[in-house]
């Protein structure tokens, strides 16, 4: 079981997660992932805060699924939030869904992967940020 197991509904359509195209059983996806990964991407988990090899990355490219190889996130939205894991201040159209996330006594907006459902981790708004969404997404390293 994850850390941040839970109830969970969609928020509002347009950032809905879609029917993932790439569907597998856990012994599936044990067997293609780490299993930290593993415990990250279809269990919910979370990685501690500063040990992800993406958190202070700054190579130009593109980040994808740990999961199904999808294009998640382009580097150029990439910044230093000093949050402990890499943030994004947004996803490349339709490749991220949202769930609200009701786990660990709040409520949080969790993202998936679109293509395998896969836990990237959450996206916090409101915080002031110096970008153009004024939103992080906080994303696990191994997913």
């Amino acid at each position: 079981m994850g850390l941040f197991s839970g109830s969970k509904n969609q928020v509002d359509n347009d950032q809905a997660p879609k029917e993932p195209a790439v569907k597998k059983s856990d012994s599936e996806w044990q067997a293609q992932l780490s299993p930290e990964q593993f415990r990250v991407l279809r269990k919910q988990g979370t990685e501690r805060p500063g040990t992800g090899k993406y958190d202070k990355f700054k190579e130009e490219g593109v980040y994808h699924c740990a999961g199904c190889d999808a294009p998640l996130y382009k580097s150029t939205t990439k910044f230093d939030s000093g949050c402990g894991w890499p943030a994004f201040f947004d996803a490349i159209p339709g490749a991220v869904g949202r769930n609200i996330d009701r786990s660990m006594f709040m409520e949080r907006i969790e993202i998936v992967c679109n293509n395998c459902g896969g836990h990237l981790g959450h996206v916090f708004k409101g915080e002031g940020l110096p970008t153009p969404t004024d939103e992080r997404h906080c994303v696990n390293s191994v997913s």
